[in-house]
């Protein structure tokens, strides 16, 4: 009689424990469940629990402290962030007025008789002054860009036709610069749903990025899949270099005139739109690859 109960004893221990585990797996699945969703939306809503089991419980009330702290944290780099973007606006919008006071004025005295050394001077504040004048116009347009106050408009977009828009616009510029474009486009038209004048600036501040670091070469691809690829010699880039062009900010001494924001606003735009855009060295040539 004895075995019998020690065999009825053990076999309600074994079925409690596996009731146990299952109600905790459940747990687990639910707080697994519902902290992707916190995490991947903006909501104050804690992680509630069905079952009562106390080591589960003390878990999701864990995790809803960190998640209030990450939303602190989360709302604070939000604000950080639009009130440098507002900065960044207001700045370049006062800087603009005497900037073009400054170009004015230089443009008078370029026209006066000066000497030889007058000259070299005034040519070397007119560049400066240029350089100046264009960091701010770029820190403009990337504050605007980089803002979720402008609306991208998505319509169909023929990535054949964008591309030889690009390339015919910026063909002066790069034939002055001794930078002879191929370009190879996909035979069959290849459209994508995007901001047209999004796009637009993306591939010209692409091939104004091949024209600063080009090496008198540029190859301009279009294929299938919508990868648009831009690649040329730049044999005073390296790797290093290379994979901080994206960063805000960034310039290399190979850069003429650089501010170091396109690239910067091509990413963003890119990634607003959907697209990634990615950037390699290989054997002393740059490829930047823009896919949508």
């Amino acid at each position: 009689m004895l075995p019998w109960l020690l065999c009825g004893a053990l076999a309600a221990i074994v079925l409690i424990l596996c009731v146990r585990l299952r109600l905790l797996q459940k747990s687990l699945d639910e707080i697994a469940a519902q902290l992707e969703e916190r995490l991947g939306s903006d909501t104050n809503n804690p992680i509630f629990l069905s079952a009562r089991d106390p080591h589960a419980r003390k878990l999701a009330g864990t995790l809803n402290v960190q998640l209030k702290e990450l939303r602190r944290l989360r709302k604070r780099y939000e604000n950080g962030d639009r009130e440098l973007k507002e900065a960044v606006t207001n700045v370049s919008h006062d800087l603009r007025t005497p900037l073009t006071a400054i170009c004015g004025y230089l443009e008078l005295l370029d026209r006066g008789d000066k000497t030889t050394d007058q000259a070299r001077y005034l040519a070397l504040i007119a560049d400066r002054a240029e350089a100046m004048r264009q960091l701010t116009e770029e820190l403009l347009r990337y504050s605007v860009a980089a803002g979720p106050e402008e609306e991208l408009t998505l319509e169909s977009v023929d990535l054949n036709a964008a591309v030889e828009e690009a390339v015919a616009s910026f063909y002066g510029a790069l034939v002055e610069g001794g930078v002879t474009p191929h370009v190879s486009l996909w035979s069959d038209r290849v459209v994508r749903r995007l901001d047209r004048a999004a796009l637009s600036r993306v591939l010209g501040n692409l091939l104004n990025n091949a024209l600063r670091h080009g090496g008198g070469d540029l190859e301009v691809t279009l294929d299938s899949a919508g990868v648009i690829t831009l690649s040329n010699t730049a044999p005073e880039l390296d790797e290093v270099q290379v994979g901080r062009l994206f960063d805000r900010f960034y310039t290399v001494e190979t850069g003429r005139s650089s501010t170091g924001l396109g690239l910067s606003i091509a990413r963003s735009l890119t990634e607003r739109m959907g697209g990634t855009i990615a950037a390699r060295y290989e054997a002393g040539r740059l490829w930047v690859s823009l896919c949508f």
